[in-house]
């Protein structure tokens, strides 16, 4: 197949193909009838790309990715971990052209990848990949749908109305919205366009004069949509190019991490742009009061499920044949007993053994391994709930006595404690925090490669920016903001572990400071107690003690006593 793709490159007279994971929504999981890098590479992780070239395949990864890249595209690609390795260090001095779909990249990413290389990239109006694949289209089409009032913390008018401020202010005539979890935020509406986050595909164009168009499939539409926008055009997504051609002389604001090339080239045709992170992050990432209640509620159904599967597990994991795929789908049978719950907010990474040192690792046939006895289990998992969204890992000792990994198991949730202990200011940041996260294990010279803690959407995606808690990020956390607290530690070949809560940011007496939504047992069995400090003992026994407060009332009698044994002080 490379080979093939290689052919259609060179009649192309080019020396290189980029082929990106994402599709022309640049969201987070597409579907596999637009998986370009799977197909090519059988890469079927969330981030990365490929560049293709006479003497050499390419996939670029960051962290998370490396050692699932080896596993599944090694045989046949080079890989190379981001930020360690850029295009530049690859293809050095050499002038090649390089071609690539400019709907699936940004400007800003492109520069970003090759700005320090002597490359020449040319815009390829047919996607190359797709004239070997013979891609299905997708008959199916899900319709858009309003979320009730019940779940909505503002209306999509008043949201609306604080953006076009904000928009005069930086005097801006109009925005192209180009990311579709932001157009769903904005109009409080939601679809079924991703398997793991309810978006509509679509894109959105708002003016200060009001005047606003919704551009999707009018498949998707009902009469009783159109009523509840009927200020707002809804336009058929065929004409979007046709439409943004046509609009002369305005100072157009758009997002360079989401909006195409392609759309770009359009607009500034007779436009002037102005690039800066679309303003409706900011707005998103603050949630509302009602949208936190709803939260919590869906945190408490969500440990219930988790919780029940935890005591399941230990319980039968000896007796019964379990293997990582049975028992990542006996949890979502648990979690499908709710009915609040709509499906998983990620594909969930079971990880027995070895298996659990793949940062984002997923259970295939081939790889599904059974749970046996002394083996570290990993479950990272989550669920899109009316209304909010979990995600939650938890490490699992299957009767394993080593002590050294009690001893590291230990310092990644001294690491987890900090993080939930961090008193927090005005002026507060993800890198500070991030920092302090990696202090027990590096006490040890040991670190992990990945962020500590990303932002989450209300029933919306489960990585949500621009907040996170990372080596680099440098937003100011606020109140109402929601972020996951999730250091580890892997060993490759050999075991992972992972504790993660997902925490908000809740305002006391003295600041702001973080408090706990994620309602499930930590293992206590893999904790070596005198390495702990008191008040972290304390605060173990504390979050415990909320959990069995949280989910006693759910439990059957034979369950209540294992929560009541898991939730006990250490």
């Amino acid at each position: 197949m490379i080979n093939n793709l290689k052919q259609i490159i060179y009649k192309n007279n080019l020396d290189g193909y980029i082929i990106p994971k994402n599709d022309e929504f640049f969201g987070e999981y597409i579907p596999e009838n637009k998986d370009r890098l799977k197909f090519i590479s059988n890469f079927s992780g969330s981030y990365g790309f490929a560049i293709i070239l006479k003497g050499k395949n390419c996939l670029f990864v960051d962290g998370r990715y490396t050692l699932q890249a080896q596993i599944q595209s090694g045989k046949f690609f080079n890989i190379f971990t981001l930020p360690n390795k850029f295009p530049a260090n690859i293809v050095k001095k050499k002038k090649f052209k390089i071609g690539f779909d400019p709907k699936l990249h940004t400007k800003k990413n492109l520069k970003l990848l090759f700005g320090n290389t002597n490359c020449k990239l040319i815009a390829i109006k047919q996607n190359l990949v797709d004239k070997l694949w013979n891609i299905k289209n997708d008959q199916k089409f899900n319709r858009l749908y309003v979320l009730p009032k019940k779940a909505v913390g503002q209306s999509y008018k008043v949201k609306i109305k604080n953006l076009i401020k904000t928009l005069k202010k930086k005097k801006i005539d109009l925005q192209f919205v180009s990311s579709s979890e932001n157009i769903a935020w904005l109009l409080n509406i939601r679809g079924k366009d991703s398997e793991y986050t309810p978006i509509p595909n679509c894109y959105l164009s708002i003016g200060i004069d009001k005047k606003i168009q919704l551009f999707c499939d009018l498949k998707k539409i009902d009469t009783n949509f159109k009523k509840r926008f009927e200020k707002i055009d809804i336009i058929d997504i065929k004409n979007i190019s046709l439409f943004l051609s046509k609009i002369r002389n305005k100072k157009i604001l758009i997002d360079a991490s989401t909006c195409s090339i392609f759309f770009e080239n359009i607009l500034k045709e007779n436009n002037r742009i102005i690039e800066f992170l679309d303003p409706i992050y900011f707005f998103k990432a603050i949630k509302s009061k009602i949208e936190i209640k709803n939260t919590i509620k869906a945190h408490i159904y969500d440990g219930v499920a988790l919780t029940r599967f935890l005591i399941w597990l230990k319980k039968n994991y000896i007796k019964k044949n379990i293997n990582e795929i049975s028992a990542q789908e006996k949890l979502l049978k648990f979690r499908k007993k709710n009915k609040n719950f709509n499906f998983l907010s990620f594909p969930t990474i079971s990880g027995a053994g070895p298996n659990g040192a793949i940062i984002h690792y997923k259970a295939s046939k081939k790889s599904n391994r059974k749970l046996k006895k002394g083996d570290i289990y990993l479950i990272d998992s989550g669920g899109q709930y009316n209304f909010g969204t979990t995600d939650v890992t938890r490490t699992i000792s299957l009767d394993n006595n080593n002590q050294r990994i009690r001893n590291i198991f230990t310092r990644v949730l001294q690491g987890h404690i900090a993080v939930a202990k961090f008193k927090l200011n005005k002026n507060s940041y993800g890198e500070q925090i991030d920092k302090v996260a990696r202090k027990p294990l590096k006490k040890i010279n040991l670190d992990y490669m990945h962020g500590t803690g990303h932002g989450v959407g209300y029933f919306l995606n489960v990585h949500e920016g621009p907040q996170a808690i990372s080596k680099k990020n440098q937003v100011k956390l606020k109140e109402g903001m929601i972020i996951s607290n999730e250091p580890g530690y892997y060993e490759n070949g050999k075991f992972g572990i992972r504790i993660e809560n997902l925490i908000r940011i809740k305002k006391n007496t003295k600041g702001c400071s973080f408090d706990n939504l994620t309602m499930a047992p930590i293992d206590k069995s893999l904790i070596n107690k005198k390495i702990l400090k008191r008040d972290e003992i304390n605060w173990l026994n504390s979050y415990h003690n909320k959990v069995f407060k949280n989910l006693n009332k759910f439990m059957k009698k034979s369950e209540l006593f294992e929560l009541s044994k898991a939730c006990s002080k250490i």
